[in-house]
């Protein structure tokens, strides 16, 4: 019996790469999916065809996690379809570089309002689903430069650190709720990138192992601690990152 079978997750930016990699596994480990994206209806469909196609159920909802009222409408998605919310996934995130010289107010606030203030609406709305469940798993996705550092993304690093914060105050509030919550933070990660862009700071830093790491790899983590085996670990940051960063 897969060992998440009878579970409902919810991912949010599942359209591609990571997102998509994470919804894949939970669901090959038995769990049905919320399968979120922001606005591109065709990528979320085809994550949940090829769940579907695998034999496993997922359901598609557009909505910005920025925006609260979308939030509410992506845990009911997974309360009305399938009964129950299990596991929420934070790993909707905005990228891109600037210099601190040209970065404006707006995207800062749009970089924290995704990655930061988006974590905190999916949670508030999941929380009482999560609780119901008895063994309700949080899994936040963070990002490697918040912690070796980087130049123009200043606005995407305070945001990421700000989930470590986020993650470790949610552990201590949500364990009477039996609520675990943990942060992945993934490694150099070959994914798909506008214009085919990589950051600036992948040059410079290399990871021991020699090369990147897949979607895949950072999911196998999710699924382990949404998993009945990830039950005594909260309040962590785990970074996958094959030796790119060794720090807590």
């Amino acid at each position: 019996m897969p060992e998440l079978d009878g579970f409902v997750a919810l991912v949010t930016g599942a359209g591609r790469n990571i997102g998509r990699a994470i919804a894949l596994d939970l669901a090959r480990a038995g769990a049905a999916v919320v399968v979120n994206a922001r606005s591109n209806q065709v990528e979320a469909d085809a994550v949940v065809k090829e769940i579907a196609d695998a034999g496993g159920k997922a359901v598609a909802v557009l909505g910005d996690v920025a925006d609260p009222d979308a939030a509410m409408r992506m845990v009911g998605m997974a309360t009305s379809r399938f009964g129950r919310l299990d596991i929420l996934v934070n790993n909707a995130a905005v990228r891109g570089e600037v210099p601190f010289a040209e970065l404006d107010f707006a995207r800062w606030r749009a970089a924290h309002a995704v990655c930061l203030d988006g974590a905190f609406h999916c949670t508030k709305a999941a929380h009482m689903a999560l609780k119901a469940s008895g063994q309700g798993a949080i899994v936040n996705i963070g990002g490697v430069s918040a912690h070796l550092g980087a130049s123009e993304r200043v606005h995407v690093l305070a945001a990421k650190l700000g989930l470590v914060g986020f993650t470790r105050g949610l552990a201590h509030d949500l364990a009477p709720d039996g609520i675990t919550a943990n942060c992945v933070v993934p490694g150099q990660i070959d994914t798909a990138r506008a214009a085919g862009k990589q950051p600036s700071h992948h040059a410079t830093h290399k990871p021991l192992v020699g090369r990147r790491g897949r979607p895949e790899e950072i999911a196998s983590t999710v699924r382990w601690l949404a998993g009945p085996n990830g039950r005594y670990i909260t309040g962590q940051t785990i970074h996958v990152n094959g030796g790119l960063y060794h720090g807590s």
